[in-house]
């Protein structure tokens, strides 16, 4: 790779003032509400159906997916989709069943609904959870994903790179909630635009200039043993998706409390009204059905390249200085093939991509701190404008912890042939099946107690801990013949993480259960939310979409078995 042409820096300031200036539009034309910490952190009754959908993508959509899913492309294959289609589907059960009690509980952040169907000690303790979970595990393998690959592009030192981002990130964020969103309209843009292009150049070069149609087929053909949604056992990628648990166990886990329990990704539409919200969840279930044609498929033609030696990508352009093979550089590696003007569109596409998931994750982190802990333990007479402007400075310093991260140990979690996506899912594993077992009995189950829930939040962590250390302790073969435990790379018996998922689930519910009934005998009255069944009914348009979602994800899956 040749690093950027002048051109192409020249297109990629067009797409920084395109979005800079329509983020100061935005933000001086709504600038009378810029001191209501509503409007600031949420951006209340003024996302339309587009915006919202458009930012959860532009959020959601990052380096561990434009790089770190692409890389899994490189090596999983397209089984790797699965993730961007079961998300498709769990947005629609959020539409229907989440964002109904949310809204009609007024709640406008997680931990504000821990507080209020359980007590302030859950959710203080939740709100720490997430807030170094967001830190150290997500805004800095962004940030450290998102550099990587804009060094590998432009040639640029990484470490200019790491701050380049994030100060980028942080003068988006600094507008708040509504700037993110209305901006995240046209970073998506860029990042669909950019991506085909990608995508196009792929399969082109496959077919020697003989069309996508073609280089598709010859991908499939050539490249047939990553074409299987569902591994078996004995694949030696089971570890990372573990066969049907990413239809019936794990996956559902993982995206439920992604998309339903996670302020990062909620609050683009607690601040709208229900249809409105269920409109921008059923657009954004849609745009992700297409995501693994821009993230995925390229990484699998860069395997089908690399291993026909078809010239422009080779095995070396994917090392690392130690010589292993990083599939990270994927990505990277397919860019650097495009034709001065386009290379700098792909270029913004991708780092619009990283500074949207940045912004919006920031803003969650400042949303969280000021709303929930500042606010709740330190000043509860604050201000509006001292509520933003606490907002604002943690916004920096969130960024600034991200950027030290980064510059320590993101090499050693993520650089060497690693896979960053599946290190952001691993870990994020730890939290997840407790936090869900809590949403989803706090929703639906009014007997649940707040020392059931306090249960979830730290015995699911250290459930998750235990079982990822179990091999070391006792010989875990015997789970292998059910497909709850495979060798790794040491030759060790482990349970892959999605399973894991699953048991820390099973006994999370259980121990909840237990607990609030026998806490119920005792007298203990708990804080059931406000619900009606007629909250959940949807509109004609919105089940129509619906369906033709479930339709799609069963086609490609019954085509790809």
């Amino acid at each position: 790779m040749s690093g950027l042409h002048l051109y192409d820096y020249v297109v990629f300031l067009i797409y920084f003032l395109i979005v800079s200036s329509y983020g100061f539009w935005i933000y001086y034309k709504k600038k009378s509400a810029s001191n209501d910490s509503k409007d600031y952190f949420l951006a209340e009754g003024s996302l339309t159906w587009w915006a919202i959908g458009a930012s959860l993508i532009a959020s959601n959509i990052s380096a561990e997916q434009m790089i770190g899913m692409s890389g899994s492309g490189f090596k999983l294959g397209l089984a790797i989709s699965a993730y961007e289609w079961m998300a498709a589907a769990t947005l629609i059960i959020v539409a229907i069943f989440f964002m109904p009690v949310y809204l009609k509980n007024k709640i406008f952040t997680m931990p504000q609904f821990l507080s209020q169907r359980y007590n302030e000690k859950v959710a203080m303790i939740m709100a720490v959870f997430w807030l170094m979970l967001y830190i150290v595990v997500n805004l800095m393998s962004i940030l450290y994903l998102g550099a990587l690959a804009v060094s590998g592009i432009s040639g640029l030192d990484i470490t200019m790179c790491i701050l380049a981002l994030a100060v980028f990130a942080i003068f988006i964020t600094l507008g708040g909630m509504k700037v993110i969103g209305y901006t995240d309209v046209i970073q998506v843009f860029f990042l669909i635009l950019g991506g085909l292009v990608a995508t196009y150049l792929a399969l082109n070069l496959i077919s020697d200039n003989q069309g996508i149609t073609k280089g598709f087929a010859m991908l499939t053909d050539g490249a047939s043993e990553h074409f299987h949604l569902i591994f078996d056992k004995d694949n030696e990628n089971y570890m990372d998706l573990p066969g049907l648990s990413v239809l019936i166990g794990g996956m559902w886990i993982a995206n439920l409390s992604y998309w339903g329990c996670n302020q990062y990704i909620t609050q683009r539409a607690l601040g709208a009204s229900l249809p409105v919200a269920r409109a921008g969840l059923l657009f954004a279930a849609f745009l992700k059905m297409l995501m693994p044609v821009i993230v995925v498929i390229p990484g699998i033609a860069v395997y089908y390249i690399v291993k026909e030696d078809l010239g422009g990508i080779s095995g070396e352009n994917l090392l690392t200085a130690s010589g292993v093979q990083d599939p990270n550089k994927a990505y990277p590696a397919l860019l650097g093939l495009l034709p001065v003007g386009l290379k700098g569109l792909s270029f913004a596409a991708l780092t619009a991509a990283i500074v949207a998931s940045l912004a919006g994750k920031a803003n969650s982190i400042a949303t969280i701190f000021t709303l929930d802990i500042y606010q709740k333990a330190f000043n509860r007479g604050a201000s509006e404008r001292n509520l933003v402007n606490v907002g604002k400075i943690v916004v920096v310093v969130s960024m600034l912890l991200a950027v030290v991260l980064s510059l320590i140990v993101g090499d050693a979690l993520m650089g060497e042939g690693k896979q960053g996506f599946q290190y952001i899912q691993e870990y994020t594993g730890f939290v997840s099946p407790g936090i869900f077992a809590m949403f989803i009995l706090g929703f639906f189950w009014k007997k649940t107690t707040s020392n059931a829930a306090l249960f979830a939040t730290i015995g699911g962590f250290v459930f998750s801990v235990v079982l990822k250390f179990l091999p070391g302790w006792m010989d875990l073969s015997p789970l292998y013949s059910i497909g709850w435990a495979v060798a790794n790379a040491s030759g060790v018996y482990e349970i892959p993480f999605m399973d894991r998922m699953v048991i820390v689930f099973a006994l999370c519910i259980l121990g909840m259960y237990l607990i609030s009934i026998y806490e119920n005998k005792k007298g203990v009255v708990t804080k059931g939310l406000e619900i009606d069944a007629k909250m959940f009914k949807v509109s004609t348009s919105f089940a129509v979409g619906s369906l033709i979602i479930f339709a799609l994800i069963v086609a490609l899956y019954s085509a790809f078995w």
